[in-house]
């Protein structure tokens, strides 16, 4: 009897042992569920943040940080420059009288005022003296060594002209105005537009005719400037 007893117990035992290591088996699943989630959550995160290159939705983009690219300037090419109007350089080569055209007329408004005109017809810049050389006579005269010339206007620089460009000189035959006592005789303007005379020889001196009654008493003269308004100027500060 005793035997009968004891299987039942025996039999509790073993489900008791039975549902102890079915329990066992299973708590490994439920712990590592919880840390399945916990290091699932930062990689979604890391997903959806806004990336480090990138910018946010809606944000401008940055500015570039790469160094503007330098304009390319043709192999034997200089930078343009800045220059004036007038151009040309007092250091240019003296001017052929081949490549000039020479003219000397009446100043209008002021009959006593000569404008003096060296347009330069070459390819390049060249220089004149700095005031051409003139002499007032007469053309039937034989001896032109007392010919009348104008007092000139301070300076020694040489004058550039650009190619393409004039030169002007002004000269006031009487600048008293005077009808009585004028130089007698007198009928033509000689000019030799390089007045040094080291650069272009007399031969190549112009002559323009005045026209008859002109008067002419201590005739006065500027340097070559770039517009008559600025050879008058240069004239009107001659001494008298």
């Amino acid at each position: 009897m005793s035997v009968r007893r004891r299987r039942p117990l025996f039999v509790s035992a073993v489900l008791v042992v039975g549902a102890g290591l079915a329990l066992t088996a299973c708590g490994p699943e439920n712990t590592d569920a919880p840390a399945s989630s916990a290091s699932s959550a930062p990689t979604k995160a890391a997903a959806g943040a806004p990336s480090a290159t990138a910018p946010a939705p809606g944000a401008p983009a940055p500015a570039s940080s790469a160094a503007p690219t330098a304009a390319h300037t043709p192999a034997g090419a200089s930078p343009s420059s800045g220059g004036g109007a007038g151009g040309g350089s007092a250091s240019a080569q003296p001017c052929d009288i081949q490549n000039l055209s020479i003219n000397a007329s009446a100043r209008a408004g002021a009959a006593n005022q000569w404008v003096i005109e060296v347009r330069n017809t070459g390819a390049k810049a060249c220089s004149l003296s700095s005031s051409p050389g003139v002499d007032l006579g007469d053309s039937a005269a034989r001896d032109q060594s007392k010919n009348l010339k104008p007092v000139l206007a301070s300076g020694t620089e040489r004058f550039p002209v650009p190619a393409g460009r004039s030169a002007y000189a002004v000269i006031d035959l009487d600048p008293s105005g005077a009808t009585t006592g004028t130089a007698p005789g007198i009928n033509e303007i000689n000019v030799l537009v390089d007045g040094e005379g080291t650069n272009m020889p007399l031969a190549n001196t112009r002559n323009f005719p005045l026209p008859a009654g002109a008067h002419v008493l201590n005739p006065k003269m500027g340097n070559y400037r770039g517009s008559v308004a600025d050879a008058v100027a240069s004239m009107t500060a001659a001494p008298k």
